[in-house]
């Protein structure tokens, strides 16, 4: 069994001891991270190959940034960045192969506030990995990541609390349904098909976290070939109520080798 993660660590330096933490209690073999918040050259790579993995990244100082972990090896790149705007400098995708899987990593722009220029940012760059995504297909592939979309009213604890939100607009939920009539399923909902599951919550000023803020915006989509083998699916909850945590949790899914 394999299980592949996505986690957006939410500055990977100050959540080092999290995201330590639970590489260290968690079975992962491949780990996606997004929104590192750190210049290439700031990136923890001792302390993750102390952890026992190997790993590509793709950092920009003070925001967005991704990176794909793999336990005991090295992640071969692909790519980085996705083609079809050369003027783009957000550092928000990248790709590798391990052990013949193809994984990418995603950090999807936020869109906020909506409408307005970040929100046409987000449909453009969701467009241009729309397209991109159909050359994947064939295929044994993963794209992870922080979609920074709410596919479906099940997917928050409140909907109604997210109506004037860019993660909640019919534009941000139908590009995510292109995705999927492409032929990509989502791993958490093949699954748990009728199941509230949560990957964010908002911080709370009191301390912990506003459980009633849930959204699951976190997802694992996978192509045909690799849909045939989930196993298992979850988030790991419990690491959104450690000390200094991150706002998502990490979701996971188990597919056979």
């Amino acid at each position: 069994m394999t299980r592949i993660a996505t986690f957006n660590v939410n500055g990977v330096n100050g959540r080092l001891p999290v995201l330590l933490k639970w590489l260290g209690e968690t079975g992962c073999d491949i780990v996606c991270l997004q929104e590192l918040k750190t210049s290439d050259d700031k990136f923890p790579i001792e302390a993750i190959r102390d952890a026992g993995f190997g790993a590509i990244w793709h950092g920009q100082k003070s925001y967005n940034g991704v990176a794909i972990l793999a336990r005991g090896r090295d992640p071969v790149e692909r790519r980085r960045g996705l083609p079809g705007d050369p003027d783009d400098t957000h550092s928000r995708y990248l790709e590798a192969e391990i052990d013949g899987l193809v994984v990418g990593c995603i950090y999807l722009p936020n869109g906020n506030p909506a409408p307005g220029l970040k929100f046409d940012y987000k449909l453009r760059w969701f467009d241009r990995l729309t397209d991109y995504s159909k050359s994947l297909l064939s295929e044994r592939a993963a794209l992870c990541g922080d979609y920074n979309v709410v596919p479906t009213e099940i997917d928050a604890v409140v909907p109604r609390r997210w109506l004037g939100d860019a993660v909640f607009f019919p534009e941000s939920r139908n590009a995510y349904a292109r995705m999927l009539s492409l032929g990509w399923v989502d791993a958490m909902r093949r699954i748990h098909p009728g199941k509230g599951i949560y990957t964010y919550w908002n911080f709370s000023y009191r301390g912990g976290y506003d459980r009633s803020s849930g959204l699951r915006m976190d997802h694992l989509l996978v192509s045909p070939s690799l849909a045939q083998t989930i196993q298992a699916a979850g988030v790991d909850v419990e690491t959104r109520g450690w000390e200094k945590p991150s706002d998502h949790a990490p979701a996971w899914i188990e597919v056979r080798r």
